[in-house]
């Protein structure tokens, strides 16, 4: 009996490493690498960019995880949200959030469109100029600033830097989380998108302090 006992121990401890290895995010099965860059790069920061869609629901339900998780994020790291410009519909809510950002209201607005779109059902998918433009009256936002915001060539220039760096990243959905404009990362679960963030983020930061010496 304890020689039995002691094969299934040693059978058991054989186990360990392999499953320790998978707890480790694996390149093809957890993030894949990329040659997109940062969407705004910085000296000494290590961006996250989150792209998303105003009208994904997917993003709406991750959104609240990843207020909870940036309040968490060290202070050499950026959160930065990223709208997708795929084309069509997604092009016009990518221009609203450039739109809002470019008046300085984006950070304190960005909910509040989830939630208008998906919870109170106050936006339309098909929103027009005049509807955003009322929407964001009610944030304060002068109607006539926020129309003549989505007209802005900057606003177009920042609408065509989103396509190109979709298509860099290979991206085919959202939400989708980009590290340092290196590494795209998979996952069907939130939790685990996040965890290999975190795991990304580290091996990042590594990567900088074995450069700089």
């Amino acid at each position: 009996m304890k020689s039995l006992i002691a094969g299934l121990f040693l059978a058991a401890l054989a186990w360990l490493p392999a499953a320790h290895a998978a707890d480790t995010p694996q390149a093809g099965r957890d993030y894949v690498e990329i040659d997109v860059g940062p969407w705004a790069p910085k000296a000494g920061r290590i961006e996250v960019a989150e792209v998303f869609g105003y009208t994904c629901p997917h993003c709406a339900h991750f959104e609240p995880m990843l207020r909870q998780w940036k309040a968490k994020l060290p202070p050499d790291v950026d959160l930065v949200p990223v709208p997708a410009a795929f084309g069509g519909g997604w092009d016009a809510w990518a221009r609203a959030y450039f739109a809002a950002q470019r008046l300085g209201v984006a950070e304190r607005t960005h909910q509040a469109v989830f939630d208008a779109l998906h919870r109170d059902g106050t936006l339309p998918r098909n929103a027009t100029a005049q509807e955003l433009a009322g929407f964001y009256a009610n944030h304060g936002v002068d109607p006539e600033r926020f129309r003549a915001a989505l007209a802005d060539p900057q606003v177009d220039a920042l609408l065509r830097k989103s396509a190109a760096f979709v298509r860099g990243a290979g991206l085919g959905g959202t939400p989708t989380v980009i590290v340092n404009g290196r590494y795209r990362v998979l996952g069907e679960r939130y939790e685990d998108v996040l965890r290999t963030s975190q795991w990304l983020i580290a091996r990042e930061r590594s990567a900088h302090a074995s450069t700089s010496r």
